[in-house]
């Protein structure tokens, strides 16, 4: 990735920040990896550590890490516990008291000092001054710096675990890295990029000395060299954030602080430029092709999904723009090419467009524009439920609760419990804080062990309560109270053994009492429909059909086909309507005997399906 930076106009705003000392970047003149070993020299003179500056480093938060600039209450500022526009979950005083100094097993119990860079790739707390430098270690909550674990930071697209004020892990797609890693929050991504990126100038040289783990074991973001020091996906995902998110006044009173902590200064909060000049020395002025093939399709109540054809660049492709009705929706951060637009109004027409953009800003022309329409919210649906059960082989395990009620439903009231080989129901398992399942949407739970590849329909992992056999019962409380209910409670009877079952189209709401008439069975480890609250898409060619009019006012509907395809229309909860098949011969359905409401429309060829929303007038 290329970026376009004004050089003078940061050089400007970074210094009249900052208290640098006069000419302490004097003799960074350089550029590329000459600027990056002239900076090395500058920061490691006047570094000072000792034995000691480990455990010295908690009474050093109370001038570098203290909350006077969102709750201003003195508390210790930790970017896994911060939320910036409303109140703390929680917060922890600079007191011996809330440092960990034992077991853990939830937030809000104690913070310890994370290093940004993991201390266990360079040997844990015998090297110095790495293992005490107060450039990258931190302040956090231990829990949340537990569940960070070794992974490096990166945007996640399909998380794992979320925590109180955002910050999550999982998976996502970082300039082509595919595995775990850990995103924070939008107000601290920049912060976290550059200290990692003054990690990489302190400690060039380093890489390599004895202890340090080799830079191509699980999670490590060494590339192996000392120039550019990291692999190129984590600079990437680092200079994004480093340009995206200036440094805050935290960060530069900050950066003041460890000065006089520790004798040197972190050169990318003093001037963000450096970083640019360093890995990023020339510019890209060429944008993306245009994104084709967009289309709208899969609509909830609440939510429509878009999918399109990538766009090319000369570098690469860093992100979309997404458009709702001519007006900007979100970036996706990364080069995917679907998204699920949320948070839509049920019965009403929406309009998307795209761009495609590379890391240097550059913005391809708008793609075609693609309309659909939500649907509307079945009568008498009031209440979430469960919609799918998997007992498969091995750990093969997974359940799933769905929301057709017309709103956002918080899980923090609704508990799950299991009740294994015929005895009652044990203690509440709860759901991670924050969680939600949007009107018309899917929530996921799976065990750690499911090998399916489903697995990324997961949205909360949780071996607990997917502990389950065939016989054993689970329990969906809603504030103590039982709402739904798998298997039954105090009955030891195998029901659901080495199966798959989903709830049938015609259940709307919850119930007490189990019964299998209320579900469809399927094949030992089937989850096609794990996480699918509607009919799914995939590999339709977008270009293929037209259907027209809709909505439909007449007794026919037109489906402009370019190949034999089969259709499908079903009613809201589900129940098929017709089907039949359409030719490029014969493209008209008669659709008289649809009443006036909204249905879904499935068309399938050799090249996979799309369904579509339908409106009867």
């Amino acid at each position: 990735m290329k970026q376009i930076y004004i050089l003078i106009a940061l050089l400007i705003t970074s210094f009249g920040f900052a208290q640098v000392p006069a000419g302490y970047y004097s003799t960074a003149t350089g550029t590329g990896y000459t600027l990056k070993t002239q900076l090395k020299v500058i920061i490691t003179n006047g570094h000072t550590w000792n034995s000691n500056s480990y455990d010295n480093l908690y009474q050093e938060y109370a001038l570098t890490d203290t909350d006077n600039y969102y709750e201003n209450d003195g508390s210790v500022l930790d970017i896994y516990t911060e939320k910036p526009s409303q109140s703390d979950t929680y917060n922890y005083n600079h007191s011996i008291s809330d440092q960990c100094g034992g077991s853990y097993n939830a937030e809000g119990q104690c913070y310890n000092r994370e290093h940004l860079f993991p201390q266990g790739f360079f040997n844990n707390s015998e090297n110095l001054p790495m293992v005490s430098d107060i450039h990258h270690v931190i302040p956090t909550d231990g829990f949340v710096n537990n569940g960070r674990s070794n992974y490096p930071f990166g945007v996640v697209t399909s998380t794992n675990t979320s925590y109180s004020n955002g910050s999550k892990w999982g998976t996502g797609n970082n300039y082509g890295y595919t595995g775990r890693c850990f995103e924070p929050i939008d107000e601290f991504k920049g912060y976290v990029a550059r200290a990692m990126l003054y990690f990489a100038v302190r400690y060039e040289d380093n890489w390599d000395d004895s202890g340090w783990d080799p830079h191509t074991v699980q999670y490590n973001p060494l590339n192996g060299t000392s120039d550019q020091f990291y692999e190129t996906w984590f600079i990437n995902t680092m200079l994004d954030w480093h340009n995206t998110y200036p440094p805050s006044q935290f960060e530069i009173d900050r950066n003041d602080a460890a000065y006089l902590s520790q004798g040197n200064r972190n050169p990318f909060v003093d001037n963000p430029a450096y970083a640019n000049l360093i890995w990023n020395p020339s510019t890209d002025t060429t944008a993306p092709t245009t994104p084709t093939n967009l289309v709208a399709s899969n609509a909830t109540a609440s939510t429509i999904g878009l999918s399109w054809t990538a766009s090319t660049d000369d570098v690469a492709v860093a992100s979309y723009d997404i458009f709702v009705d001519g007006s900007f929706y979100t970036n996706t951060s990364t080069a995917v090419t679907n998204f699920t637009v949320t948070g839509l109004t049920s019965e009403t027409n929406y309009c998307f467009t795209i761009y495609a953009l590379d890391a240097a800003g550059n913005t391809s022309n708008v793609s075609n524009q693609d309309c659909e329409m939500t649907t509307n919210v079945p009568a008498g649906i009031n209440e979430i439920f469960f919609s799918e059960y998997i007992e498969g082989s091995g750990n093969n395990k997974a359940l799933e609760i769905a929301n057709y009620t017309n709103s956002t439903v918080q899980l923090a009231n609704y508990t799950l419990r299991l009740g294994s080989n015929g005895n009652s129901f044990g203690s509440d398992v709860s759901f991670p804080s924050g969680a939600s399942i949007a009107a018309g949407d899917v929530y996921v739970i799976v065990n750690s062990g499911l090998s399916l590849g489903c697995e990324s329909e997961a949205d909360y992992t949780n071996n607990t309560i997917t502990g389950f056999n065939g016989n054993d019962a689970i329990g969906l409380f809603k504030n103590g109270t039982l709402i739904d209910i798998i298997g039954e409670e105090g009955n030891s009877s195998t029901f659901a053994q080495n199966t798959t079952l989903v709830r049938k189209s015609t259940i709307t709401n919850p119930t007490t009492s189990f019964s299998l008439s209320e579900w469809d069975s399927y094949l030992q480890d089937t989850c096609d429909s794990l996480g699918q609250p509607t009919l799914s898409t995939s590999n339709f060619e977008k270009s293929t059909f037209k259907i027209y009019p809709n909505p439909i006012k007449g007794n026919t509907l037109n489906a402009d086909v370019k190949s034999t395809t089969s259709y499908q229309i079903y009613d809201i909860l589900g129940k098929k309507i017709l089907s039949g098949t359409v030719t490029t011969n014969n493209k008209k359905i008669n659709v008289s005997s649809l009443k006036k409401g909204i249905y879904i429309l499935k068309l399938e060829t050799s090249n996979g399906s799309v369904t579509k929303k339908l409106i009867r007038e």
